[in-house]
């Protein structure tokens, strides 16, 4: 990975859990499945033998995955941010357009963006702006609909 791969401990919790919940929950079940299945005689019209194959090799592309992202993970906890002022890692940014619209954003790790929620990710064009931003500061961002400025109105850190 050419940056580091920062991340809240929330959401290492969350990748930790999905990683446990394959390797110890769902996969040695499907392999159970697919054991049973291959006992059964002709595999190739066997539905059960097919796609449990199928599916332990999404597991297993899956857990990859997720081992490589925990690896590279550097967790961060935005509560322990020292300069609260200036717009960091976890911060809670309102920010309002050249419209007024306000809009509240939380800068998180890019596995953990919920764009529904307002979590954005740490490298996305808004974020990326934002990075060291007081209150009051005007930033201009290239957005796939056009250029906006956003004046940052709050920044919080819980």
């Amino acid at each position: 990975m050419d940056r580091p791969n920062y991340i809240t401990p929330a959401g290492y919790a969350v990748l930790k859990a999905e990683y446990d919940a394959l390797l110890g929950g769902e996969r040695p079940r499907l392999v159970e499945v697919i054991s049973w299945a291959a006992g059964n005689g002709d595999r190739s019209e066997n539905g059960d033998y097919i796609y449990g194959r199928k599916r332990l090799r999404e597991i297993d592309r899956r857990l990859g995955w997720l081992s490589k992202r925990m690896k590279a993970a550097k967790v961060v906890d935005p509560a322990q941010q020292v300069d609260r002022s200036k717009v960091y890692f976890g911060a809670t940014v309102t920010v309002a357009d050249e419209d007024d619209n306000e809009r509240t954003v939380t800068l998180v790790g890019d596995d953990e963006t919920d764009a529904g929620k307002g979590l954005i990710g740490w490298n996305a064009p808004l974020a990326r702006a934002l990075r060291g931003a007081a209150v009051g500061d005007l930033r201009r961002v290239t957005l796939p609909g056009g250029e906006r400025e956003y004046e940052v109105i709050a920044v919080a850190y819980p």
